[in-house]
């Protein structure tokens, strides 16, 4: 058995690590992911819609299938939900956004485009990955649709039932 004569020594005998190695190194730090077109690139999903994102520095500009983000997301609600992103990094204006998305309905491929974003957007800037991943942007909601069962009206609602 090792030599035991302080304290450290039997917190380390009793481990089974030596206080004096050095520590194991801290992970790497993250490093900007970006084509050579200096665009960062993320696929981003909700429900049954799948978004894939491109984000480069520009004036804000959101493009998605082609069209202008307030043309293809009418609703105030979808056009919120894009920008969030962008309002929880503080880096309104500061990047254009071309996405397609396909799949599901529009609420569905809003969300879909804002877990994109997310991702790109901590993909380009690492920096930025705190307080995204504290808002829960960069987690996929997994929750879906459940499916319907045979011999039931719906995935679990039953038909009605009668005695006699």
């Amino acid at each position: 058995m090792a030599d035991i004569k302080s304290l450290d020594d039997l917190k380390s005998a009793v481990s089974g690590t030596n206080a004096d190695a050095p520590a194991a190194p801290a992970a790497a730090p993250r490093v900007a992911v970006r084509d050579a077109l200096g665009r960062s690139y993320a696929t981003g999903k909700r429900k049954n819609a799948v978004a894939r994102v491109w984000v480069k520095p520009g004036t804000g500009k959101v493009v998605v299938n082609g069209k202008e983000m307030a043309v293809y997301f009418a609703r105030p609600v979808l056009q919120m939900i894009l920008k969030q992103p962008f309002t929880i990094a503080n880096v309104e204006g500061q990047f254009d956004v071309m996405a397609t998305v396909v799949g599901g309905g529009l609420s569905g491929q809003a969300g879909a485009v804002k877990h994109g974003i997310s991702k790109a957007l901590q993909l380009y800037e690492p920096g930025l990955r705190g307080a995204l991943k504290a808002a829960g942007f960069l987690t996929r909601d997994s929750r879906v649709v459940e499916r319907k069962k045979y011999g039931k009206a719906k995935a679990r609602k039953s038909f009605q039932f009668s005695k006699r």
